[in-house]
């Protein structure tokens, strides 16, 4: 794997990370990415951490400082602060080398070039109540994962067995893990969301369109919406007012460089049925669902037509008015040049001119 699928694999399980479902009213997530083989904007060391999907802070190996990447976080936190997220980076780092070291040996890999991500988050949840995860990969796919519930690991081969093997033979690197998640990962969420409620428990409705393309007898119909803030929407196409789940096809939501959310719904129909399909889309912006409909182009052209028409008519009586009155003017000011003695005044002079 070389650095081009490398720098994919960070970009994407980034992404993965803006992506994933906000499983409760505000969430805390940190996601941890090593290269074997850094390259140039591959740094061999990422750390990044998010509140409800928006970027707080950033580490990796090149600066070696952990930074806040947005102002209420600068604003709010000391540099004590910043040093402890930065001591905690530099040790996964370190962690995440040995890793590096030993698990190509294992999987009976060349040493080349290989990645090992962790995550580990914690969300609040709108009864009060807390839940939190720790996760690794390698190369992009599943490695262990802490069973909060049971207090062990969930390995997904047989290679993750013998790290599973390990972790629970210390029985306290589980209970050190579950207690970070629901202490301390916690504690820093509420703290970062009274920083940020400003932000973070913002609400900006989403902008809806619809659009539809007929192709070999079947038409497509398309509902995007754009511009959202909180990532939670509901997309869903209806026919007859019915909603139709499993005939909808879905993008993920995803982020806008504005902080704002992105995400779509199509579903296929019969073009002689089009009138009888509708958006509906639910969100916290609005106070009840809002359901769309598909205005063809030949509508939107009389549409548009219309409003054309609407204005050039304001336009045309608008220059009629305007006219009026300057002739009236016209008129008024040649009565006052002969009501002069002469013509002398120059000020009559000036408005006949």
């Amino acid at each position: 794997m070389g650095p081009v699928r490398a720098l994919g694999l960070v970009v994407g399980l980034l992404l993965g990370v803006l992506g994933g479902a906000l499983c409760g009213p505000h969430s805390l997530q940190y996601y941890f990415v090593g290269v074997s083989e850094p390259s140039p904007g591959v740094p061999e060391f990422v750390a990044v951490g998010y509140v409800d999907g928006n970027l707080i802070s950033r580490y990796d190996s090149e600066t070696g400082r952990a930074v806040p990447r947005v102002d209420w976080m600068a604003a709010n936190l000391d540099q004590e602060h910043w040093d402890t997220q930065t001591q905690m980076a530099q040790e996964s780092q370190q962690r995440d080398r040995v890793n590096l070291e030993t698990l190509p040996g294992r999987y009976n890999q060349s040493r080349g070039a290989h990645t090992v991500q962790k995550m580990y988050s914690c969300d609040l949840l709108e009864d009060g109540s807390i839940r939190g995860y720790y996760q690794r990969a390698y190369d992009g796919r599943d490695f262990i994962a802490l069973d909060m519930d049971t207090m062990t690991y969930t390995a997904a081969d047989a290679v993750a067995q013998i790290t599973k093997r390990q972790l629970e033979a210390d029985g306290t690197v589980a209970e050190r893990q579950k207690h970070f998640l629901e202490n301390t990962c916690i504690e820093w969420l509420r703290k970062y969301v009274s920083y940020g409620r400003a932000v973070l428990e913002r609400k900006e409705r989403p902008t809806v369109r619809v659009s539809g393309k007929e192709a070999h007898g079947i038409l497509t119909l398309h509902c995007r919406a754009y511009g959202f803030y909180p990532r939670p929407i509901g997309v869903s196409w209806l026919k007859d007012g019915e909603v139709r789940d499993q005939e909808t096809e879905r993008g993920g939501t995803v982020p806008n460089s504005d902080g704002t959310y992105y995400t779509w719904a199509s579903i296929e129909a019969n073009p002689g049925e089009k009138d009888k399909y509708r958006c509906r889309v639910e969100h916290a912006s609005l106070p009840e669902a809002e359901v769309y409909a598909w205005e063809t182009e030949s509508n939107l052209v009389a549409i548009v037509a219309g409003v054309v028409v609407a204005v050039l008519v304001v336009v045309a009586i608008c220059g009629f008015i305007v006219w009026k009155q300057k002739s009236g003017n016209k008129k008024k000011g040649y009565g006052v040049a002969s009501s002069t003695d002469g013509g002398s005044d120059s000020s009559a002079t000036g408005i006949t001119a």
